[in-house]
């Protein structure tokens, strides 16, 4: 009987452990690799240990992702030959996810997805088609109808990549009244009044703010309290500061700062992901080409001041996330099929390698589950 008693008390204290653990999903690109769909991990917070990856569920090409508010529901941006879509997914109690519906996204390269404060729409950006969507979200997390669709004009200096819009990325603001989309092609952040409850958008007055020229802004995050929006310009490899008037959404530019360590040779860098720490203390900008994280102090003034070029240690670090409690991050390598973790020294907010890998293939967004 004390022998039983003495199991029972392991395997419960294991079972607790191992629900203190943090889970996380992987988007990967199915066409281009062994991968079979999105995949499911979980991080240790208090030694950066990583779980087996599993695949929560078989799908093609889930690019990128994103959870609502209340944690029960996923989100895929859905990219094949045979049509572009996304998907909406329940969470399982044991991590898989369940497919509930897709609906056609309206344009091509589906590339990017969120969802709003309230958990009652969906965003997408269409990369080739250089517009976005909303849809509507039943009770159960299912897509309903397409409420808003815009489609961006313009180009830039740069007609190899620039010749038409390429919307790249799409978030709400804090307060959930404005709509921000990155748009590569035409150096555009475009914003537009978002109404939450019939999910309705209308383009601001100006329309959008303009990076440097030829920069090619890809995605971009709200600042402490939302008053600076930090936008990664893939082409220019530089970050753009802009202070937000959150009455408005009016975006005023006030720096513009390389991502790239003095002296780096830029040839064949893109900047791709961009994330500040829940401090509100680092700026994150990750490098493809030459494989590093900027690791960025965020003044009083929002502006920037670059600290650290950190070795990313995968091979193309497409998408990276920071954990919830703020000690790790994952960074995802497109190109060596590998995801990596990263320690964040809690005092500067500067990176060192945590010697936990695992192999995914083509992973291209990383997204953890916050645990409250």
């Amino acid at each position: 009987m004390k022998n039983f008693l003495t199991l029972t008390l392991l395997l419960l204290l294991g079972q607790n452990l191992a629900m203190s653990d943090e889970r996380f999903y992987i988007g990967t690109l199915t066409d281009q690799s062994s991968s079979k769909g999105i995949y499911m991990g979980s991080l240790d917070p208090e030694t950066g240990k990583l779980g087996a990856l599993k695949l929560a569920v078989e799908v093609k090409n889930p690019n990128f992702l994103a959870l609502s508010p209340d944690r029960k529901f996923l989100y895929a941006a859905i990219c094949t030959h045979g049509g572009n879509a996304v998907n909406a997914f329940a969470l399982q109690p044991d991590g898989s996810l369940k497919l509930l519906n897709e609906r056609p996204s309206g344009g091509d390269d589906s590339c990017h997805v969120s969802v709003d404060a309230t958990g009652r729409n969906v965003f997408v950006a269409n990369y080739g088609g250089g517009d976005i969507a909303c849809f509507s979200l039943k009770p159960d997390g299912s897509l309903d109808q397409r409420t808003a669709f815009q489609a961006f004009t313009g180009s830039g200096p740069y007609p190899y990549r620039q010749k038409k819009p390429y919307a790249h990325s799409v978030y709400t603001d804090p307060e959930n009244k404005f709509l921000y989309s990155c748009d590569l092609g035409s150096d555009s952040v475009w914003t537009f009044k978002f109404n939450a409850k019939d999910g309705t958008l209308v383009p601001t007055d100006p329309p959008a703010a303009k990076v440097s020229p030829g920069s090619g802004p890809r995605h971009l995050a709200f600042g402490p309290g939302g008053k600076f929006v930090y936008v990664a310009n893939e082409m220019g490899h530089t970050v753009e500061v802009f202070s937000r008037d959150a009455a408005t959404a009016r975006l005023t530019s006030i720096q513009n700062i390389s991502t790239l360590a003095p002296g780096t040779d830029d040839k064949g860098v893109t900047v791709a992901e961009v994330a500040c720490h829940p401090s509100g203390k680092w700026l994150y900008i990750s490098n493809r080409g030459c494989d590093t994280i900027a690791v960025f102090d965020i003044g009083a003034d929002g502006k920037l001041t670059l600290k650290q070029d950190a070795p990313s240690v995968v091979s193309f670090p497409r998408s990276f996330a920071i954990d919830p409690s703020g000690k790790w991050m994952i960074a995802a390598g497109q190109k060596g099929n590998q995801i990596a973790v990263l320690k964040i020294d809690p005092n500067t907010g500067e990176l060192t390698a945590a010697d936990q890998s695992a192999e995914v293939g083509v992973p291209v967004c990383v997204l953890f589950v916050p645990t409250k």
